[in-house]
């Protein structure tokens, strides 16, 4: 009984972590901008396969920090998982701090960005990867959740040419008169909640952020944008993810368009019910916390599924690939 109750009361209160695998050894490193020192994560395996290494950079969201959304701050974050692929795959993980302020994403105002250019920031850490750390150019990566998936919209605008691929959990685009938009089609891969009780899946916002959210796109919208600039057809493959428990009322369909997994794709994880919250079966959020931020799903790990899309990414590939879309449109 008592043992019983130990654990309701860590459910409740602090969450629940299984992890199965070895993880990435993690240091904390700094790199000089011209707003001051940054403070950033860097995870390397334990272990070097032949080659470059693929690079991963993990954006965390408002009010959180490179050290939670690796795993070592409160709440457990599911992105965390990214440090078990990186020792399995041998890749290399960094997750930069927002540090004051919060990040200068998409909504930034340009006096903001002056200040704190954030994106400048993920170009200056990908340089440096590639210079000491030996990863692959061809192959990084953006993942970004909530706030750090808008920070990664702006990256996707505004470096497209340093990334293969990208990703946002629960972060619809802003509307087309906020910011600029894309020019370069580049793999996407989004994860939506219908019942995110902060942003909300159909786009605008809830009158009760008042202040601290701008309006945002739908994330049907989000990602209508990237499928048509890949010219990608709108007939997507669908999938529906197998259920893995009775209490969990949230359900998951993947919506995949084009079928390369090595050239331009967009996919998308429509999540039934779910809330702001990452899905993952190994990480799960405090039940007070989903309890504000809605159900988190079980049936997906969202670091493995970012993963499975991301890893026959290159950069080079997807430029060929767009570059050959816009002489040779998809027929309607």
């Amino acid at each position: 009984m008592l043992t019983r109750l130990r654990a309701g009361l860590k459910t409740a209160f602090l969450g629940t972590v299984t992890a199965t695998a070895a993880c990435a050894r993690t240091s904390v490193e700094t790199l000089a901008r011209p707003e001051g020192m940054r403070r950033y994560l860097l995870a390397q395996p334990g272990r070097r396969l032949p080659g470059k290494r693929p690079l991963v950079i993990v954006l965390h969201g408002a009010g959180a920090s490179a050290e939670q959304v690796m795993g070592q701050a409160f709440p457990p974050s599911p992105l965390s998982v990214w440090l078990e692929i990186a020792e399995r795959e041998g890749l290399l993980v960094i997750a930069p701090d927002a540090g004051a302020g919060g990040w200068s994403d998409c909504f930034a105002s340009k006096e903001k960005v002056e200040k704190k250019d954030d994106v400048a920031l993920l170009s200056a850490l990908i340089d440096k990867a590639v210079a000491e750390y030996d990863a692959d150019a061809e192959r990084v990566y953006l993942i970004g959740v909530s706030r750090g998936g808008h920070l990664t919209y702006r990256a996707a605008v505004e470096i497209p040419h340093k990334l293969a691929a990208f990703s946002t959990i629960v972060s619809g685009m802003p509307p087309p008169h906020a910011a600029p938009a894309p020019t370069a089609p580049l793999p996407a891969l989004f994860f939506g909640c219908t019942a995110d009780p902060l942003m909300p899946y159909r786009g605008g916002k809830y009158f009760y952020m008042l202040g601290f959210l701008d309006p945002i796109s739908s994330i049907d919208d989000s990602v209508r944008t990237w499928r048509e600039l890949a010219g990608l057809s709108d007939e997507p493959r669908v999938q529906q993810i197998p259920h893995r428990h009775e209490w969990d009322w949230t359900r998951v369909t993947r919506y995949m368009w084009g079928d390369a997994a090595d050239g331009l794709q967009v996919g998308l994880y429509k999540i039934e019910n779910g809330g702001h919250a990452e899905p993952s079966p190994s990480r799960r959020y405090p039940s007070l916390i989903s309890k504000l931020a809605g159900a988190q799903n079980a049936d997906l790990e969202v670091a493995e599924a970012a993963w499975e899309f991301f890893r026959e990414k290159r950069a080079a590939l997807a430029a060929r690939e767009a570059a050959f879309t816009s002489a040779c449109p998809a027929l309607p």
